[in-house]
């Protein structure tokens, strides 16, 4: 081949390249077209969803079974007794020294205080303490432990209703739960509709939580998991609207529960009042609200009971979901906030799991509060 032949050759492959080079630079940064839809059926369609979520519905997940919930605050009493070992031992090793003088009982009282029971409840449990523990005919220990056991349940009230009222002839009950972002809330939500689902109930959620981007996406991914339907609206939408549409959906549905999720917002208390107000009247159109469960974090302390007073403030309170309650040695916080607000304890969360939130059981919690 002469040189200039080869010249030609060598010219023409460098545009080849080039040309390549080129397409290939003007190509990064976007995506491939997707193929088109095969005779099987329509091809792959990107979700439309921030990273690190899932778009609900777009693969089917396997529907689990959570475990029954009997029982289940009994199984969990390790984690619980972890935390608030120091409250119960502490009193323990008080009532069991040979001298029971005012200093001790002060010394009872300040522990009792430290531990977020409250000023009135510590003062009656102590006083309870006392004349029962003056009439035992010795004071061994396990007299003492059985005293103040009996003294303890007795002040947390194990007569109180703490079943959850979700079961309603002819419709579907309806479950409000509110809360401040940031407790954990949604999660909670979603951790109650597996509660619910162990105990054979049907249920569908009501993402009325439309402030937060994230909300709806979350709840749905939580009742994926127990095939429970998510009722959801457009982004900043109306909150009453999705809670509405939900409940009408539940009762066409012949669902058992309908649980809703609603926005926590505390930075205008006005604001949140008119908000939830507006909920709760506009879901009464289809009947009564059944529970209305105040979610707090139990970690909070006294903050937590401001949270509560505000919340009660704004709709009918019937039940308090205690979160985090493995988290802090604060366990009088389960004392303080029946006080506050006249309601129980309905349920109480133990851990990250799925399955760690338990109904509130009076006993398991006292023995795990003096037994370790």
């Amino acid at each position: 081949m002469d040189p200039l032949t080869l010249l030609v050759v060598a010219l023409a492959l460098l545009g080849v390249a080039a040309v390549a080079s080129l397409a290939l630079v003007r190509g990064r940064g976007r995506r491939a077209p997707l193929p088109p839809p095969s005779e099987a059926g329509p091809g792959p369609v990107e979700p439309d969803v921030e990273p690190g979520l899932v778009e609900p519905g777009l693969v089917e997940p396997e529907v689990e079974a959570p475990e029954p919930t009997a029982g289940r605050l009994a199984r969990l009493r390790s984690r619980l007794a972890r935390s608030q070992s120091a409250m119960g031992r502490g009193l323990l090793a008080l009532l069991s020294r040979d001298t029971l003088d005012e200093a001790t009982w002060e010394e009872i009282e300040d522990t009792l205080l430290s531990a977020d029971v409250g000023v009135g409840p510590t003062q009656q449990l102590v006083e309870r303490l006392r004349a029962r523990v003056s009439a035992l005919p010795e004071r061994a220990a396990e007299d003492m432990r059985q005293a103040l056991r009996a003294e303890l349940l007795e002040l947390i009230g194990t007569e109180v209703d703490r079943s959850l009222a979700t079961t309603q002839a002819g419709r579907p009950a309806v479950v409000l739960v509110v809360g401040v972002n940031g407790t954990g809330k949604t999660t909670t939500v979603g951790k109650l509709a597996r509660v619910l689902v162990a105990d054979g109930r049907t249920v569908l959620l009501g993402a009325a939580d439309t402030f937060r981007a994230a909300a709806a996406d979350q709840l749905a991914t939580w009742g994926d998991r127990v095939g429970a339907p998510v009722v959801r609206g457009p982004e900043a939408g109306d909150p009453a609207s999705v809670a509405f549409d939900a409940v009408k959906q539940g009762i066409e549905g012949g669902y058992d529960v309908v649980l809703l999720d609603t926005a926590g917002r505390l930075q205008n208390k006005v604001g949140l009042m008119d908000e939830l107000g507006k909920v709760k009247r506009v879901v009464e159109r289809h009947g009564p609200v059944d529970e209305v469960l105040l979610v707090l974090d139990a970690t909070t302390g006294q903050n937590g009971l401001l949270q509560a007073r505000v919340f009660s403030e704004v709709v009918d309170v019937t039940g308090i979901v205690l979160t985090k309650l493995d988290g802090t040695a604060k366990g009088g916080i389960v004392v303080a906030v029946q006080r506050e607000l006249g309601v129980p304890v309905k349920l109480v969360g133990l851990g990250e799991g799925p399955d760690d939130l338990a109904p509130f059981e009076p006993e398991a919690f006292v023995d795990a509060l003096i037994d370790g």
